[in-house]
């Protein structure tokens, strides 16, 4: 019980959220808000999957906002300027994507460097390879994007559940299959859990390192593609900020900052949460849109004191004597 607690209370917090909004908003509570949540913060859900991976494993990625934008810029050239067929231009901006997260995944293992600044470095470097393709949005206008962002499952109440909301709950389920039912997930937990321990365990600690932030890369990349069918368009402002959300996203989710313990199901319902706030801000009409900014401050503050508290008492249990009896 001890371990869900986290992922308990902020489906709680959600829950009376949305509560909240259902009492001070009329229609709030029908398919059809729920479906604009989704497909207003599908983009966002991407990038936090690839998050909870790196900081599972007691890592950080400040790479994935700027990696976002430079997919935007990067789409919006290859389609639009160059003709390359839209399918191909996904694929090959995700093979960069994952050879660049791959490449810092490398320097943060053999080299023996902190994430913290070599993901700065890489946060760096994609938004300058952003600005150096265009610093003007352009938009992307190919036949292809109108077809997905048309292509819709209706609910009833007149809710749709749109394209890059199905492609974001299928990466959480394929997410959450592949930490908690595989090898590498496991990996990822023994990683955050102690990395001394894990090399003598015999894991493979260089591999798994290097395979999460190529995988947090390639979902930034995805995530990139979603915005970028989202807005029909590329700007290598795009995402600034994104990786700080996905970071509170996750933390609010559950997952703890020094890494070893967290679930996708939490990281969800962070990003809902995140979502909410600003869907009240938008009903409301009178509130500033800063306001999103210093609730999610708040809650964050709240939640990572909860974690505190939670591992104090941990480790109190386990160092008084009957415990160890």
């Amino acid at each position: 019980m001890g371990g869900k607690l986290p992922v308990i209370v902020t489906t709680i917090v959600f829950l009376i959220g949305f509560a909240i909004c259902g009492v001070h908003f009329r229609h709030f509570a029908s398919t059809r808000v729920v479906a604009d949540l989704l497909t207003d913060n599908a983009y966002l859900g991407v990038m936090a999957v690839g998050m909870t991976f790196v900081i599972i494993s007691g890592g950080i990625d400040l790479s994935v906002g700027a990696v976002l934008g430079f997919t935007t810029v990067f789409l919006a050239i290859a389609i639009g300027k160059l003709g390359i067929p839209v399918p191909i231009a996904f694929g090959l901006v995700l093979l960069l994507s994952a050879a660049f997260g791959a490449a810092m995944g490398a320097l943060i293992q053999y080299l023996e460097m902190p994430p913290f600044i070599v993901t700065l470095a890489g946060m760096f470097l994609a938004r300058g390879s952003a600005f150096l393709l265009s610093t003007q949005s352009i938009p992307v206008t190919a036949p292809l994007y109108d077809t997905l962002n048309n292509f819709a499952v209706h609910l009833p109440g007149g809710g749709r559940l749109s394209f890059v909301t199905m492609l974001m709950l299928a990466v959480f389920a394929l997410g959450i299959l592949l930490l908690h039912f595989t090898r590498f997930g496991a990996n990822v937990y023994a990683l955050g859990g102690s990395r001394a321990s894990t090399t003598l365990m015999g894991i493979p600690v260089a591999r798994t390192t290097v395979q999460i932030y190529m995988l947090s890369s390639t979902l930034a990349g995805l995530s990139g593609i979603v915005f970028s069918l989202y807005t029909s368009s590329g700007y290598s402002l795009s995402g600034v900020g994104n990786e700080l959300d996905a970071i509170a996203a996750v933390v609010i989710g559950g997952t703890l900052l020094s890494g070893g313990y967290g679930t996708l199901f939490g990281t969800f319902v962070g990003v809902m949460i995140e979502g909410l706030i600003q869907t009240y801000i938008t009903f409301d009409g009178t509130l500033s849109s800063w306001w999103a900014k210093i609730v999610t401050g708040a809650l964050l503050f709240a939640f990572i004191a909860f974690q505190q508290v939670m591992s104090s008492g941990v480790l109190r249990r386990r160092r008084s004597p009957t415990a160890r009896a």
